[in-house]
């Protein structure tokens, strides 16, 4: 069903006060420090490992190293970056910097050390979010608790472990710059960004456009010359960055550390996008003929085997190559690319940014669940424009931490990634609701969501309470493969909800 553009919306309260908004990253913070005990996976080890080898070993080595196989697979800002977090790690716990350490366990203080890092970065994360809201006056101060309070957001880097607070703030940075104007400042952050975690490439062709008809604008001199004060400011980036690999000749090593295409289609934990109607569409398939008495081979690396696979075969549907799924990327942001050619509006960025995020994210290749980070917290900006985007951004963010849960798969971590989900889904209820007139009469949820949302919690207590009962040894990838389908329906549903909005509405 369409998005609707009707939707009545409450008077913002003039200026964002920075105390509140001060107590709403604190209460984050608090919460954050009561994680720390918390469950680590292994990419914990991998940043440690990285503030070690940085601070280890000369800057020509950083690509080259294999002492480890927790490589070193991030662009060299972020490298950079480690280096920098790795200056007083060694006041913390000498064994943090030590190549040497074992993998397979922590002292307290290290643990204390990366855990404070990771909250204390998200200081990125707040100043954006901030200086989005209060730079224009018709958004909440409620938008601020979306972001900084997002469950995806507490389970991804405060248990799991990862960064991405730090580098999704420089991203809304970058978005900030762009609604203001300031569209030479936006490139460059953005470039920025590009230099430290490669994966938002996927919105690399919305800036060109945007910069491109934006920023480039005024006549053929103007335009032209403008062109290459952009082109510079990016290539500085990138030079400062890269460069001192290019003169190593380690050029092609680092972009084969960053591109790994042979690692598959699919992750282990299957992403909730396109690609799983078509795994289980070739299962069913080959289920069915042998059935029938055909001889269907089974492919040798398993998607159901937990494991990151050096191919992604399928037993009857056609092989989908990294170059079919970058086709499909671009094909399905071309919408949102002609609309920002044709008419490019500031207004506007936040959402079409989103959308060529959300793009990557359901047709991409070797997509990891926790990208959906990259357009639930740009959406999170836009919740509180209109009843249709909160309804969204309401329903979305479930889906999206949902399929986040199964990374927090030890039984002590269970009350705390559901009680997550839940009190933020309450918080979001009582916010949006009370920030929209007819949202309070008639909620923010209708029948064919209330529907899905049923089958959501349907799919959790299967998993939990009746599949250990009955599959647990005949089928133990049962459960997650029910959550990554599931989920692929709302992440669908939103992509499509997206597109409809973009050529309706902007």
């Amino acid at each position: 069903m369409a998005p609707s553009s009707t939707a009545t919306k409450s008077p913002r309260p003039p200026g964002a006060s920075f105390n509140a908004a001060a107590w709403i990253f604190s209460i984050a913070t608090c919460i954050k420090l009561l994680l720390i005990p918390s469950y680590r996976s292994t990419d914990f080890e991998v940043h440690r490992h990285w503030l070690a080898l940085t601070s280890s070993l000369p800057l020509r080595q950083w690509y080259l190293d294999a002492s480890s196989i927790w490589t070193l697979d991030y662009p060299p800002l972020f490298a950079h970056f480690s280096y920098l977090l790795s200056l007083p790690a060694s006041l913390f716990d000498p064994a943090i910097t030590s190549l040497s350490s074992s993998t397979g366990s922590h002292t307290p203080r290290t643990v204390l050390y990366l855990r404070l890092t990771a909250a204390l970065c998200d200081l990125s994360l707040f100043f954006a979010s901030y200086r989005l809201i209060s730079t224009l006056r018709r958004r909440s101060l409620f938008t601020l608790v979306l972001i900084l309070w997002s469950p995806s957001l507490f389970i991804v880097d405060h248990v799991h472990f990862q960064y991405n607070g730090f580098l999704l703030g420089i991203f809304l940075l970058s978005l900030g710059f762009l609604e203001e104007g300031r569209d030479l400042a936006g490139g460059f952050v953005f470039a920025v960004l590009l230099c430290s975690k490669h994966l938002f490439l996927v919105a690399a062709p919305f800036y060109f456009v945007y910069l491109l008809r934006h920023y480039c604008r005024g006549g053929f001199f103007r335009g032209f010359s403008r062109l290459v004060i952009m082109g510079i400011a990016v290539a500085a980036v990138f030079v400062a960055s890269f460069g001192p690999f290019v003169y190593y000749g380690q050029i092609k090593q680092v972009f084969s550390r960053l591109f790994p295409f042979g690692r598959g289609l699919c992750h282990a934990y299957w992403a909730p996008n396109i690609w799983v109607f078509y795994i289980l569409l070739d299962k069913a398939l080959a289920f069915a003929f042998t059935k029938l008495g055909f001889i269907v081979e089974t492919p040798m690396a398993s998607f159901t085997g937990g494991l990151v696979g050096e191919s992604s075969p399928f037993s009857l549907l056609p092989q989908v190559t990294p170059i079919v799924t970058f086709i499909l990327v671009l094909l399905s942001m071309l919408p949102c690319l002609v609309k920002a050619f044709k008419n490019p509006q500031p207004r506007h960025v936040v959402r079409w940014v989103a959308y060529t995020c959300t793009c990557g994210f359901m047709f991409g290749w070797h997509v990891h669940e926790k990208a959906s980070l990259h357009f639930t917290i740009p959406l999170a900006v836009v919740a509180t424009n209109s009843l249709d985007d909160a309804k969204h951004f309401f329903l979305l963010s479930i889906v999206s931490c949902y399929s986040l849960l199964p990374l927090l798969y030890e039984p002590q971590e269970y009350l705390t990634r559901l009680l997550l989900l839940l009190t933020y889904s309450f918080l979001m209820w009582v916010g949006l609701s009370s920030h929209f007139a007819p949202a309070r009469k008639n909620g923010l949820v209708g029948w064919v969501s209330s529907i899905y949302l049923v089958g959501l919690a349907s799919v959790e207590l299967y998993g939990q309470f009746v599949h250990p009962y009955l599959f647990e040894k005949k089928l133990p990838f049962l459960p997650l493969m029910l959550v990554s389908f599931y989920c692929a329906i709302g992440m669908l549903y939103s992509w499509i909800w997206q597109l409809i909005y973009i050529m309706l509405h902007t």
